[in-house]
């Protein structure tokens, strides 16, 4: 690793800073690289998405601080009676047993045994209506190097997964650069040294409630596409959703390293570089500022600044007690 590469922070200490500012800036629940495809989930993902709260949020809250499983809320379990594990799920594999053990683990199912059958019920009704809208957020710095902006953009607005997408940048955006996006996609303009935030073009909602078309592949003269039903595209929305209130955007390790330390805000900063690194890429004994130590003791503090900064709420009464900051890596 060349000391120059270690001391760029490129789109990472852009991007976390970005997830810093809407987390002062707003009342969402914020988090970073989250599948933002339906058909082909892993073939398009988003840098950052806000959840919008809606009416039900609170009661979201209240069920645990962790992701609930899609496949547990599809399962015919209410709060009522429990209910044989086998007749809840309609397949009968590893995959369901899975999505068991992830609910009760949770805490969004109760188990009881019976016989020496598992019985599960809902611990609390999950509310439908705790997503008031999922903003998409695609990050690119430096418009002189878009990469795949422009197909990315495209992808998005005709798939309409989330009710908004913006793209955020440093550089200066012309107009050339706007008229590469669909005009759908709004532009921020973000400086990351002082969380300065300016809206360059609006963005328009998307029809998240209407069929979509899902970009798979693209040829020179052919273009696969896959057709999305309104009902796939809320089921993809909801799991995004819960991916994001279980995982947040503080997903990194620190290092092992005395010269980093959290910010007030929790992102790793390098002393010796006086900035932001990407601990997975910046940081290990390669560096020319590496100083072998303890990482900083921040894991319990990330829960906490997120408690206060955000709608999340740690460690909810009846949620099922875990070990802190084990999430944020899942």
């Amino acid at each position: 690793m060349e000391s120059g590469e270690s001391a760029q922070p490129g789109e990472f200490g852009f991007e976390l800073a970005l997830c810093a500012h809407l987390e002062r800036a707003t009342d969402w629940v914020v988090a970073r690289q989250l599948g933002a495809a339906v058909v082909s989930p892993g073939s398009r993902v988003m840098d950052v998405v806000g959840v919008v709260p809606g009416p039900g949020f609170d009661a979201r809250a209240r069920l645990t601080d962790r992701t609930v499983p899609d496949a547990a809320i599809d399962a015919d379990v209410g709060v009522g009676e429990a209910r044989y594990w086998r007749d809840a799920f309609d397949r009968d594999d590893d995959w369901a047993r899975e999505a068991l053990e992830r609910a009760v683990d949770c805490g969004f199912f109760e188990r009881e045994r019976r016989g020496g059958r598992t019985y599960v019920r809902q611990a609390a009704r999950y509310p439908d209506d705790w997503v008031g809208k999922l903003v998409g957020i695609e990050n690119k710095p430096d418009l002189g190097r878009p990469g795949d902006l422009r197909r990315q953009a495209r992808v998005d607005a005709a798939l309409g997964l989330f009710d908004e997408v913006w793209v955020a940048t440093e550089s200066h955006v012309t107009g050339a650069h706007l008229n590469r996006l669909p005009a759908s996609v709004g532009v921020w303009r973000f400086d990351p040294e002082t969380g300065d935030r300016t809206v360059v073009r609006e963005a328009t909602p998307l029809a998240v409630d209407e069929p979509g078309v899902e970009v798979r592949d693209e040829h020179p003269l052919r273009t696969d596409v896959a057709f999305v039903t309104p009902a796939a595209k809320a089921r993809r929305r909801r799991r995004v959703a819960e991916r994001a209130y279980g995982k947040g955007w503080r997903t990194y390790e620190f290092p092992a390293c005395t010269r980093c330390v959290a910010t007030d805000d929790g992102r790793p900063r390098c002393d010796y570089f006086g900035r932001v690194v990407d601990p997975a890429t910046a940081c290990g004994p390669d560096c020319p500022g590496h100083e072998a130590g303890d990482p900083p003791a921040v894991d319990a503090d990330l829960d906490a600044l997120r408690g206060a900064r955000t709608p999340w709420v740690r460690d909810p009464a009846g949620a099922a007690r875990r070990q802190s900051g084990l999430d944020r890596f899942g």
